[in-house]
Order: C-alpha cells, then sequence, then structure tokens
C-alpha cells in the first residue's frame, strides 16, 4: 500500500517516523476529563436515563455504546441537577478506572449515540476538545501503540487503577487536519467492518461444525451406527425409536453416585503440600489458566482419577467432565459405573448428548439454578447392549468428530490471523505507516 511523501523522527522511539505534517500531542492537550457519577444501586430504575457504568466497560476495547441498542441500566432523571458533568454526549470516552487486563488500553468505550447517557461509578471521562474525529482517537486509543504506552506504566501489576495522570500524559498521533483525520476513520470503518463480517462468518461456521459433532453423537448414542438395524418404539417420546436389540432401561441400572464435598476458604490451600491434591470446582474447570486450590489429607470418597467421570449437577447442570483428578465440589457427582456392563467412553459421549442434557436441565428444577438430585440423576433413560457394540460406536464418534476437529482447528487458525490482521491495519493506518486519502 501506499506510503506518504515526506516522514520526520517522532522522537519517541516506540513510535518510529511518522508522516512529516504529523503532530506528537499528550492526551492532555486533546481532553479534559472528569469522574463518573457514583451512582448507588438504590439509584437504578428501571427508566430513565441510560448509564454505562464499569461493568460496560470491562475488557471490552473500541465498544462503541449506543443506548438505543445496548441493555444499560438506568438513573432517575433527579441526577441531571446533581451531576452534569457526568452527562456524555456523542463521542465523549470513558475509561473503566480498574482492570485485570494489563495487556489492554485501560478498557474504554465511546458515546456513538445522541441519547443522553451517564458515565456511572469507577470511571474516567475523556471529553474531545473541539477540531479532532472522535472516531479517528477511538482507532488510535484501541492500537497497539496506545495499549504499550498503558502497559508500560503498570508493568508487573496484575490489578492496575488507570488513572487521569497516566492518561494525560499519554501520546496520541494526529493528522494535520480534521479532513484527513475523518478519512482516516472513514477508511478503517470500512475495512475493519469488512475482517469483522468475514470473522462473524467463521464463528458461525465454527458453531455449525460444533452442531454437527452434537447430531453425530445424538444420533449414534441413541440410535446406533447400523441404518439397517430393525428399530423399536423406546417409549419415550423424546428418544423416538431405538435398535430393536437394545434393551431400554435407566442409568441407576449401572452406576452409583457420590457427592462432592463443600470445602470451607480456609482449609484450602493456595500452594501444593505433601498430601493434597487439586480442588476441582466448576470455576476451575472453566478458568484452566486460573490459580489453583487444594486439600490436604481429604476423604478418600471425595476423590476422583482421571479415569472417573464427574457430572455437574449445579453450577453447569448436565455437563460430564472427564481427565481431572483431585477432590471434586460439592457442585458434582462421581459415578461409579459398573465397567463390565458399559464402556466409560460410550457413557460420557451419552451423557453428552444434548437431549440427555436437555433432560437432566428438565428433571433438574425450575429454581434459578438447576439443582440435580441423585433420584433425578438415576432415572435418566439408558440401553443395554454388548460392549463390542458400545467400542464401535465410540470408535465411529471420536472419528468423526476428528474430522470436524481438524476443519474447527484450520477454521480457528484463520480467525486468530484474520484478528492479527484487523489489529496490525489499525496500527499501520493510525501511525501514518499507510497513505489514507479520501
Amino acid at each position: 500500500m501506499e506510503r506518504y511523501d515526506k516522514y520526520k523522527d517522532s522522537g519517541i522511539e516506540w513510535i518510529g517516523e511518522i508522516p512529516e505534517h504529523w503532530e506528537v500531542k499528550k492526551f492532555n492537550y486533546i481532553f479534559s476529563f472528569s469522574r463518573g457519577l457514583p451512582i448507588t444501586k438504590q439509584d437504578l430504575q428501571d427508566e430513565g436515563i441510560p448509564c454505562v457504568n464499569y461493568g460496560e466497560i470491562h475488557s471490552k476495547f473500541g465498544f462503541e455504546v449506543n443506548p438505543e441498542k445496548h441493555n444499560l441500566k438506568c438513573v432517575d432523571e433527579k441526577f441531571l441537577a446533581t451531576s452534569r458533568k457526568s452527562l456524555l454526549s456523542r463521542g465523549d470516552f470513558v475509561f473503566a478506572d480498574t482492570s485485570e487486563d494489563t495487556e489492554g488500553s485501560g478498557n474504554f468505550t465511546h458515546l456513538n449515540s445522541d441519547v443522553p447517557t451517564f458515565a456511572g461509578y469507577h470511571t474516567i471521562i475523556a471529553r474531545r476538545r473541539k477540531g479532532h474525529n472522535y472516531r479517528y482517537l477511538s482507532y488510535f486509543i484501541d492500537s497497539i501503540e496506545f495499549r504499550n504506552q498503558i502497559r508500560s506504566e503498570v508493568e508487573g501489576i496484575k490489578v492496575f487503577s488507570i488513572t487521569q495522570s497516566i492518561l494525560k500524559k499519554s501520546i496520541v498521533l494526529l493528522p494535520a487536519t480534521p479532513k484527513e483525520q475523518t478519512a482516516i476513520a472513514n477508511y478503517l470503518d470500512r475495512k475493519t467492518a469488512e475482517i469483522d463480517e468475514l470473522i462473524a462468518d467463521k464463528r458461525r461456521l465454527l458453531e455449525l461444525y460444533e452442531e454437527e459433532k452434537t447430531a453425530i453423537i445424538n444420533q449414534a448414542v441413541t440410535k446406533g451406527i447400523n441404518p439397517d438395524v430393525p428399530m423399536k418404539d423406546s417409549g419415550i417420546e423424546w428418544l423416538g425409536e431405538i435398535p430393536e436389540h437394545w434393551e431400554f432401561s435407566r442409568i441407576k441400572s449401572i452406576c452409583k453416585v457420590r457427592q462432592g464435598l463443600q470445602i470451607p476458604i480456609e482449609k484450602r490451600l493456595l500452594t501444593k503440600e505433601e498430601g493434597a491434591l487439586e480442588y476441582i470446582t466448576i470455576r476451575s474447570i472453566n478458568n484452566p489458566d486460573d490459580a489453583r486450590q487444594y486439600i490436604l489429607n481429604p476423604a478418600e470418597n471425595v476423590i476422583c482419577t482421571k479415569d472417573d467421570i464427574l457430572m455437574a449437577r449445579t453450577g453447569a447442570t448436565g455437563i460430564p467432565i472427564i481427565e481431572v483428578e483431585g477432590v471434586f465440589h460439592n457442585n458434582f457427582f462421581l459415578i461409579d459405573f459398573d465397567r463390565e456392563k458399559v464402556e466409560k467412553m460410550f457413557l460420557y459421549y451419552f451423557l453428552k448428548s444434548s437431549k440427555i442434557k436437555e433432560y437432566l436441565l428438565l428433571v433438574a428444577g425450575t429454581t434459578t439454578i438447576p439443582d440435580l438430585n441423585h433420584g433425578a440423576f438415576y432415572s435418566t433413560p439408558f440401553f443395554a447392549f454388548e460392549k463390542d457394540e458400545q467400542n464401535e460406536i465410540i470408535e465411529f464418534i471420536e472419528n468423526e468428530c476428528d474430522k470436524i476437529n481438524t476443519k474447527i482447528t484450520r477454521i480457528s487458525k484463520l480467525i486468530a490471523l484474520l484478528t492479527e490482521y484487523r489489529t496490525a491495519l489499525i496500527s499501520e493506518v493510525v501511525t501514518g505507516k499507510i497513505k489514507v486519502t479520501e
């Protein structure tokens, strides 16, 4: 792509050269600052003036808030009289003043609407001065160059506060005229929209692949893999027909369950000691990169091995889990199944079937958080047939899913490349490495 005719040294090592007619300005030159309104839960209303707070901003970069599209909390209009400085206008920027993401730019959003909107608790408002295109500024703030500045200020800190002081001394590159800023914003609007559409298409494709895997598992564990086998009515409407030689049963015929243990926080260790095992919780399963917790000298009946199957009974009701070992939480059942009658992986795939999960959620109750009890789990339909056929089904599922997983890996890599390209494109444009004209 075309470069500008002349460049000059920016005077900043990590930026290098910039177009000769561009300027290097501190944030304080472009913005004025104020704090968001300390809104309490009692101040929130079902109707009123929308409020974008820390929760809406956190972990989002370049997120455009449009109150007409986003489900924001509302505050009563009485706040108009008490804190007009917290009332946002189109193009105002709002930063979350704390974040666990030190890779980021101090998570920010800008208002992309003419609907009056409040900035709420734990936020910093940066209100641009006249003569600058807010969409260009948004792209610069979302760039690697801006994030690097923030990262250098908080190096070695996991949770940091992005203060007005940090923002004010940060550097922004400015094309000389508002017209050029607008041209760059229009170009990036168009190009990022094209990339975002491609990424969205690929994500939809991933969803289709996952649905295909689910369909394969559903069919195999409830109908078998021989299309020519005689069928019979299972007697259960949502299951329909099953192979004629399968014996209809309930899961209690092949297993018993053990419930885990709720270990008090004061008895959990943050470092592993001799005789201590990892504490398996819904959170530890869902967040494998988080710090682990350990339990010292646990009771034998709440220990699981990688050869066991756990079933989430609440919190992630109906999800089977394998390949974990340690002390399992009260939110899990450990399934002691008859290994003479059923293969572990067949039982795992059976429980992983979306049809079975839907059944388990149904019998778990209608409370806010479904809670699966022993009796409800034992009532789950099951089928008895030879282990040789179970192994054939296992092999079929794994072969077919491996083919799909290969496609998923390829598409996931493409999404990563597109995301990387998007980031690089923004960086190249807002630092003047690529020339943009009308």
